[in-house]
């Protein structure tokens, strides 16, 4: 489609900042980076300001090292009436060279909203074009289902404040 950017990757290094204790980035470090990410790639798609509403299925497979290079990819997979699925791959490697290793992966979901009232407005539709499209789109839709159970079964064993 012209004028929607389907797919975004942010590039930089990891700082010194950004490390914890460990001597690795901070889990909180990425997810930061990822919503960042998912931002970008939700106002390049729908045009318009865009607010995270979800994140499910996220996997921190390998650590981000202090001086990496950090690549944050975005890919739109699924979209609904006013929501955007993005998934996304966070990758690392030495900026001197060598393999790039992925590091984290999720689901991101932002929601459109118009300037005046803060309300969900309507996206472009994104329709899958290719048998990998359609595995994707599927897979954001049952990540999301997922974490939906989490919501329940945490409602139901959090008791009210008293």
């Amino acid at each position: 489609m012209p004028g929607h950017q389907r797919e975004l990757t942010l590039r930089f290094l990891a700082e010194p900042a950004d490390v914890n204790y460990g001597g690795k980035v901070h889990g909180g470090v990425v997810m930061k980076w990822i919503d960042q990410a998912g931002y970008a790639a939700a106002v390049g798609w729908s045009g318009r300001y865009s607010v995270t509403v979800a994140v499910g299925g996220i996997r921190f497979v390998a650590p981000v090292r202090i001086s990496d290079l950090v690549a944050v990819s975005a890919k739109l997979i699924h979209t609904g009436t006013s929501s955007m699925h993005f998934s996304i791959e966070v990758r690392a490697r030495d900026p001197m060279g060598g393999e790039w290793r992925l590091c984290t992966h999720c689901v991101i979901v932002f929601v459109a909203l118009d300037g005046v009232e803060g309300r969900p407005v309507a996206v472009p539709a994104w329709v899958p074009t290719s048998d990998e499209d359609q595995r994707m789109a599927e897979y954001a839709l049952k990540v999301m289902d997922l974490s939906k159970g989490i919501e329940q079964t945490i409602a139901d064993y959090q008791s009210p404040l008293a």
